[in-house]
């Protein structure tokens, strides 16, 4: 195939798709360009997999650090390894914003791969990707219903206002106050992650009007590719069960239907009734396959909870559309951790743990566009327990690298400046009961987590997941909604933010017709829930403690100016390991002059922190210091005025008296009181021990112990060069 391509302008830049460049064996390929950002999307689709219960879709996202013309910085291993978590929710993003789109009961499996080919420094190359798979599913013969257009908007100042930008560089997303990434086809928004600095839902809905207006034009060069490259699109063979059966089973077991979903709503053991309707099932009617059997009763309880909800306005576990789970809130429940708190909320329950530490211990990340670093950090643990399962434990599962980063980003916006708060923050959420809304769970949790380790939030966050039940002619919008809401409903979308706006939200959907109006209900009655929750937080702990744990390290920072470091450091690294050894506290030296000082003491600290500022602190004419006396010479005695900073005491300025042996006057370690008399031009110290107004002698300095040497008669020395 020849090398075919399209473009159309994208917030100023060029947007590119093309085809028949790259692996012509792949099912589609599409090359997408934004900018110097280019990724390369493959779809591959095998045989229908009958036997799966699910729709077996595979989205890969694979980073490469040649892409940023970058060599892994390990020196035993130069090959990438796993995915890192920004490539996990990367591919998270682009699954979300295409799976809603298959049709119902397709198996065949397929595997999306998007391989990053090159980056820029301004670009990210997430919106190309999600564009490149729109397409090259678009292309292919797979059925599927799109196309959907990718964009992120951002919100940056501008003449005193805020105003919307499409695709925001790396460099305006540092000024912007929202960070939104939408996939939308021409009707309804598909697919929403973002960040913001608390901004108001009004402000989210306006973002959402712009972005989608900007999409249409990626949908609209999708389409016409297509019109004229696509293939024809394989039909879909969907095997609907006998709609008799259904029927007669449905009227047999209608009530025993209801109560299953209510014991499961309740996290009861339903497992028990669930048998005993599949033997009952089997034996009435044995021509059944068992897998036909188990389906119609995973149909029939769906449609019978979706029906209670719309028909009667009543959700499986008794509520009504917009009530919250019974609430329960308890902080500073681990003893020796730095804060803790745990949030509840029905069957749903976090523990979160805070953690501090100093500047040293930021988390580097290293990738395809060079390396940077984060002083906070949320890592989330769903292990198989709080589902009341036995199953697999170990490394981070994607969900939970997905739910972690949700609850990190809404916390961001509040987290104190370095300069403020000058610790590195981790936050650790275990779920110990999973019932539906666990990563806002773990929203609520860190916010408390968070005040009750002193750390200075600039306001609290609370979360909050809210669904919704349709048929197309009614829909009911669900707040606070449980596991069983989102198995079977037709939305999850997670809301959290601060009383003055949103700080991250994130929506996945199973329909294809959500319109912005709905959008707005749900944020809405979202705010409603928020901020109900956020009362019941802040009657338990209503603001941040005023002091860290006494198990938190203490840090203090100075500043140094940068042409002082090497006297920190000292010639090898002898100063600051003096420093360290002789306090006990840990001090980091970054290249912009902060001097890092930390310790479980504050005293430990303390005397950290005086000695860095002896170190930087100018010496001037005429001050007097109590020194100690740290060598001795023919000519005279160096004396220490201040840690790393001594001065010469010429023997002639040691007594009004002549002195011939400086021993006669003073010995190593011994305490003087010295005044500089001046600071050479080579920055010499040269003291006197003669005080303004006082006339000394040798015999007016105390020997503090020391056995007087046998006096040598000398002649009286000259001052000699300084060594």
């Amino acid at each position: 195939m020849k090398i075919q391509s399209k473009s159309v302008e994208i917030g100023g830049k060029k947007l590119t798709l093309e085809i028949g460049r790259f692996a012509e064996q792949a099912t589609s390929a599409v090359v997408a360009s934004y900018g110097e950002t280019m990724v390369l999307a493959t779809v591959v689709s095998s045989k229908p997999r009958e036997d799966l219960d699910y729709f077996p879709l595979q989205v890969e996202y694979v980073e490469r650090l040649y892409a940023g013309g970058r060599i892994k910085g390990s020196r035993w291993v130069k090959r990438e390894g796993r995915p890192t978590d920004e490539a996990t929710l990367t591919a998270r993003l682009i699954d979300r914003s295409i799976r809603p789109l298959f049709p119902e009961g397709y198996k065949n499996e397929i595997q999306v791969i998007i391989t990053v080919l090159s980056v820029d420094a301004e670009n990210d190359a997430d919106i190309p990707a999600i564009c490149a798979v729109s397409a090259a599913l678009s292309l292919s013969d797979i059925p599927w219903e799109g196309p959907v257009g990718a964009v992120r908007v951002g919100l940056v100042p501008k003449n005193g206002e805020g105003v919307f930008i499409v695709n925001p560089s790396y460099q305006d997303l540092a000024y912007s106050q929202l960070d939104l990434v939408m996939a939308s086809t021409p009707k309804a928004v598909i697919m929403l992650e973002g960040g913001a600095k608390e901004v108001p839902e009004e402000k989210i809905l306006s973002a959402l009007e712009f972005g989608q207006k900007e999409a249409q034009k990626i949908i609209s060069l999708i389409e016409d590719l297509t019109k004229k490259f696509g293939q024809k699109k394989q039909k879909v063979e969907n095997k609907d069960i006998d709609a008799n059966l259904v029927k007669k089973i449905e009227k047999e077991w209608f009530s025993k239907l209801e109560e299953l979903v209510e014991m499961m709503a309740q996290k009861e053991e339903a497992g028990g009734l669930l048998e005993e309707i599949h033997e009952a099932l089997g034996e009435k009617y044995p021509e059944e396959k068992k897998e036909t059997l188990v389906k119609v009763v995973e149909k029939l309880l769906k449609k019978t909870l979706r029906q209670k909800i719309l028909d009667k306005q009543k959700r499986p576990d008794g509520r009504v559309a917009d009530q919250i789970r019974p609430l329960e809130v308890e902080v500073g429940l681990l003893p020796r951790t730095h804060g803790s708190a745990m949030f509840r909320r029905g069957s749903t329950q976090a523990l979160t743990v805070t953690t501090l530490g100093s500047p040293s211990l930021e988390q580097l990340i290293e990738n395809m566009e060079g390396e940077e670093s984060k002083r906070y950090i949320h890592h989330y643990y769903m292990p198989p327990f709080s589902l009341g399962e036995a199953g697999r434990v170990g490394s981070p599962s994607r969900r939970e690298i997905g739910h972690g980063a949700l609850a990190e980003r809404a916390l961001e916006p509040v987290i104190p400046s370095e300069e403020k708060f000058p610790y590195t923050i981790r936050v650790v959420s275990e779920i110990m009961s999973s019932n539906g809304s666990t990563s806002m769970a773990s929203v609520c949790g860190s916010t408390l987590s968070l005040m009750d380790a002193g750390v200075p939030i600039k306001a609290p966050v609370s979360g909050i997941a809210m669904g919704m039940v349709s048929d197309g002619q009614k829909q009911v919008i669900l707040s606070d909604i449980i596991g069983l809401e989102d198995f079977n409903g037709d939305m999850d979308f997670k809301v959290a933010g601060t009383k003055e706006g949103l700080t991250a939200i994130q929506m996945d959907v199973k329909r294809t017709d959500l319109e912005l109006k709905t959008i707005k209900q749900i944020l809405s009655q979202a705010k409603v829930g928020r901020l109900f929750i956020l009362e019941k937080m802040l009657s338990v702990l209503p603001e941040s403690r005023a002091q860290v744990s006494k198990f938190a390290p203490k840090i203090e920072v100075v500043k140094v100016p940068v042409e002082k470091i090497g006297e920190i450091i000292g010639p090898g690294g002898k100063i600051i390991r003096k420093i360290i050894t002789e306090t006990g506290a840990a001090v980091d030296v970054e290249d912009d002059g902060s001097v890092n000082i930390s310790s479980p003491d504050q005293e430990v600290v303390n005397k950290a922190v005086e000695w860095v500022k002896s170190l930087i602190r100018e010496v001037k004419a005429g001050e007097i210091f109590e020194g100690t006396v740290k060598r001795i010479q023919p000519f005279g005695a160096f004396v220490e005025v201040l840690p790393g900073k001594e001065g010469l005491v010429h023997v002639s300025r040691m007594s009004t008296e002549f002195v011939s042996d400086p021993t006669d006057v003073v010995q190593v370690g011994q305490k003087v009181k010295v005044k500089v008399t001046e600071i050479d031009d080579q920055g010499r110290i040269n003291l006197s021990m003669n005080l303004d107004g006082e006339r000394k002698r040798p015999s007016d300095f105390p020997r503090q112990g020391f056995d007087r040497r046998p006096h040598r008669p000398r002649q009286r020395p000259s001052r000699f060069p300084r060594r």
